[in-house]
């Protein structure tokens, strides 16, 4: 390292100095005389010196051999005296302790701290040069290009301290070495500090501080900038920005916010650059670019990840971040993935009723008029009343689409007239004398959450057709005066909610009791109306005269409750799912810890991540969740649900911030449009063409949904419980609708995350990515395959579900996590909502919006990737 002398201490007027580094003119060249070490004296048994390279306010610079290692270095020694003050020893330490944690070509590198005769010492790198202020003396400034290429190497090494958490507080001329080779070397690091400790006090050379730092703020990453933007003006032109000759005089001329342009000096000098400097310069820190890379990535012909990933380094997320898309995508290349999804959807609309159990059932009435004949219901049943809260909803029956597995072995158990004549399909409506709330932190009021245990609450199930298939009401607990005999009148109108006919049903014995107290017990059996080979039993309750319970039973109704069962390969697949699950959550706490305490990781995204899932949960909860009827136990309603959004949200967070330091090493290309995007480039190009990829790969994967589904029939199997549209929640309207959309959003980001941090765990374990790829979709597939449906075949399931997992792994190793996440958002949302294609509008709906927005979001994705050129003006392949 080749040292420098500083200058004297600047005044502010008449007193006493101030203890900063002086910036006026560089003192004399050491002599003979006034050396504290003769050349040839060892130092520390290992350290022969050999000339004195420079005295500056933070000690002297000795250039040494090193005897151990046969190798020249630096010492630095602290002034005589200075060792004992503890503030002096403590900064000494700080240079150490700071500097090291620095690893870059362009960074001085220190090796020890050591002690001689009394004396602390540094041991650097010695870097054969000259320092830049000595050099732009003598050279006046640097021609445009050559001062390009410094200016990158200086960005690159300011960014590699900031991202170690460490800010410089002293960059200039002076302590900017250029060395035999041409390259750049940051020294000196005598009063930096780590960016978690920036209350230090006044300390560096005014003349390269920031305005905020001259009023006493502390030091920060926008302050190395601005003394960043200095030294660029300073290489471009071979002039000063200011030019003050006291403290006084610097603090006026900040307060003007005077500043002469770099043109003025160099007018042929080349705009970006100008733009850039300013910017630098601007006396806002919150205008002043990001980042070093940043600037970087500003100056003409900048790409700063090329530049990493030439040195072998891992990029930072700044400099993904900078790592912009200004060519537009061709025009052809954007229709044909939007035309993808367009030909996916229309497929998929096309076969997908067949396995969408709301397309199989007739959709007559809508939720409005269901719930209506329900509330007549409770009239008719001598229920006049008006409840404080009502609640209602669709959901599949649990008991049909496993009786029709068992029943039936062929290919035609989902035959839509069969299943029409099954209540496969139901609407629930619930009434309270109270709000209800759930007992679990669900947003929404189900058929069973709450538990129904208040006194005259209510639950009427209809099926499409809005006729009663249960009742069920809670009576009174406390009654006044004797119970009255008359006989409940009240059967022939429960049988005509139902739509049965009296006459064809035949008393017997009751079989099944009332969930709820009642005092009379009543059964028939007889044939359905929809098909007299299906028998039906009907059983009744009553309490003091009033209907409590009515059920319409059928051969789909298991005879006693029980638990449900499961195969031995399922629990199989079920142990194998969750302790892949708990393998990757429990790696992540540990990688996303190690990246923490390492400052590795991408905070930044990571908490704009959380913060915009958080965002959607808040949202869809406000729009589709079950308000309480008062502010306070409004504010206890959100904060029951907030835990699980939290959790949610801290089950993100944990994932990205373990995947992201690593995916950032292993495939930094697969993170440029994510890191982009959370970067606050939306309409980036580079975004835009992974939202197309992904928009193409999102229509292979409604593809491999609707083949999963249909595969049974083309092969002749019995085919499983119809899963596609299978959250009928989004019926109810557009609360559900929302609410699912949400889920959506939180899945498709979970699941790219979880298979990514898969892929990554096995990496580091295995060292060989082909081997982690295929252990990683072995597992991916066998954990996904827990989720068969009843009636699945296995194998089939399994093979369809390989294939899906495929396309995700390349998606991730190709295109990278935007394009998955993006993929499976594209499949998540149109197979989710059912495609209705023989109902009502009300009915089609939700499928409807659920593509109109991803199509939306094709479009979007197009604009953006078109780059602000004409959207049909290139079609060039």
């Amino acid at each position: 390292m080749s040292g420098h002398s500083d200058d004297p201490t600047v005044q502010d007027g008449p007193g006493p100095t101030r203890s900063v580094t002086p910036f006026v003119a560089r003192g004399p060249t050491p002599t003979p005389s006034t050396q504290r070490f003769a050349p040839g004296a060892i130092i520390a048994g290992r350290y022969r010196l050999v000339a004195l390279l420079g005295r500056g306010g933070m000690g002297e610079v000795y250039r040494a051999d090193d005897l151990t290692l046969d190798q020249p270095v630096a010492l630095k020694f602290l002034p005589a005296g200075v060792a004992a003050d503890a503030a002096q020893l403590a900064q000494f330490h700080n240079e150490l302790r700071t500097a090291r944690q620095v690893s870059h070509k362009n960074v001085c590198r220190l090796y020890d701290l050591g002690e001689a005769d009394g004396r602390r010492f540094l041991t650097m790198e010695y870097v054969d040069g000259e320092d830049l202020a000595a050099l732009l003396r003598r050279i006046g400034r640097f021609p445009q290009d050559r001062a390009i290429a410094i200016a990158r190497q200086l960005c690159a090494g300011v960014a590699a301290a900031h991202e170690r958490g460490v800010i410089h507080r002293d960059l200039k001329p002076a302590n900017v070495m250029i060395d035999g080779d041409g390259d750049v070397r940051i020294t000196d690091f005598g009063i930096a500090t780590a960016a978690a400790d920036t209350g230090a006090g006044f300390a560096g050379t005014p003349q390269y501080m920031a305005p905020e730092q001259l009023t006493g703020a502390a030091a920060s990453t926008r302050t190395d900038i601005y003394a960043l933007g200095l030294l660029l003006f300073e290489i471009f032109t071979g002039k000063r920005a200011h030019d003050a000759k006291t403290l006084h005089d610097l603090k006026a001329l900040h307060e003007t916010g005077t500043i002469t342009t770099p043109s003025s000096i160099v007018q042929d000098l080349d705009p970006a650059v100008e733009r850039v400097i300013m910017r630098c310069l601007d006396r806002d820190p919150a205008r002043r670019p990001a980042s070093a890379l940043a600037i970087a990535a500003a100056l003409p012909g900048g790409d700063p990840l090329a530049a990493a990933l030439a040195a072998g380094e891992t990029p930072s997320p700044d400099v993904l971040a900078a790592a912009a898309e200004t060519e537009a995508l061709p025009v052809l290349h954007g229709l044909a993935c939007i035309g993808a999804l367009l030909v996916a959807i229309v497929i998929y609309a096309v076969f997908s009723p067949r396995a969408t159990l709301a397309d199989l059932v007739p959709l007559e009435k809508a939720p409005a008029v269901l719930a209506d004949r329900a509330q007549q219901m409770l009239a008719e049943f001598g229920y006049t009343e008006t409840p404080a809260d009502t609640a209602s909803g669709f959901v599949v029956s649990p008991d049909v689409p496993r009786w029709l597995i068992e029943s039936d072995h062929t290919t035609n158990r989902w035959n839509p007239a069969r299943v029409s004549q099954t209540p496969a399909l139901l609407f629930w409506h619930r009434t309270s004398p109270r709000d209800l709330e759930p007992d679990s932190p669900s947003r929404q009021v189900s058929s069973t959450d709450p538990v129904m245990r208040v006194a005259n609450e209510s639950q009427i199930v209809l099926d499409t057709r809005g006729r009663l298939v249960e009742f069920r009401r809670i009576p009174q607990q406390r009654e006044d005066g004797p119970a009255p005999n008359a006989t409940p009148l009240h059967w022939d109108v429960a049988f005509r909610a139902a739509g049965l006919d009296p006459a064809t049903f035949t008393a017997t014995e009751p079989e099944w009791a009332p969930k709820d107290f009642a005092d009379a017990r009543v059964a028939w059996e007889g044939a359905s109306p929809d098909n007299p080979d299906i028998k039906l039993r009907v059983e009744a309750a009553a309490f003091r005269g009033r209907l409590v319970s009515f059920k319409v039973l059928g051969p789909w109704t298991p005879k006693v409750q029980q638990t449900s069962s499961q195969s031995s390969n399922g629990g199989v697949l079920q142990i194998i799912g969750q302790l892949v699950w708990w393998i990757v959550l429990i790696g992540s706490l540990v990688l996303a810890r190690h990246s923490l305490r390492l400052n590795r990781g991408d905070r930044r995204s990571a908490a704009r991540l959380v913060a915009l899932l958080l965002t959607v949960q808040v949202v869809v909860w406000a729009v589709g969740g079950h308000h309480r009827s008062t502010a306070a136990a409004e504010v206890n309603n959100f904060f029951r649900v907030l835990g699980n959004m939290l959790l949610q949200c801290g089950i993100l967070w944990t994932l990205y911030l373990a995947f992201e330091p690593f995916g950032r090493r292993f495939w930094p290309d697969g993170l440029l449009g994510w890191t982009r995007l959370f970067s606050g480039h939306v309409r980036d190009p580079r975004i835009g063409r992974e939202i197309l990829i992904g928009i193409a790969l999102g229509a292979a994967f409604i593809l491999s949904e609707l083949l999963r589904a249909l595969a049974p029939y083309v092969l002749g199997l019995p085919p499983g419980q119809p899963a596609l549209g299978d959250s009928v929640r989004v019926l109810a309207g557009p609360g559900g609708l929302a609410l699912t959309w949400g889920d959506q959003i939180s899945s498709s980001l979970q699941t790219a995350l979880i298979i990514a941090m898969l892929f990554v765990g096995l990496r580091l374990l295995v060292r060989r990515t082909w081997i982690a790829v295929v252990i990683g979709m072995i597992a991916a597939t066998i954990a996904i395959t827990n989720n068969a449906q009843p009636g699945d075949v296995l194998w089939l399931y399994a093979a369809v579900q390989l294939v899906t997992i495929g396309i995700i792994t390349l998606s991730i190793f190709k295109f990278g996590l935007l394009v998955t996440t993006v993929a499976l958002l594209v499949d998540n949302l149109p197979t989710a909502a059912p495609i209705v294609s023989h109902g009502a509008t009300w009915a089609a709906l939700p499928g409807n919006l659920s593509i109109a927005v991803i199509v939306l979001f094709a479009c979007f994705g197009f604009y953006a990737a078109r780059a602000g050129q004409p959207l049909f003006g290139n079609w060039d392949a």
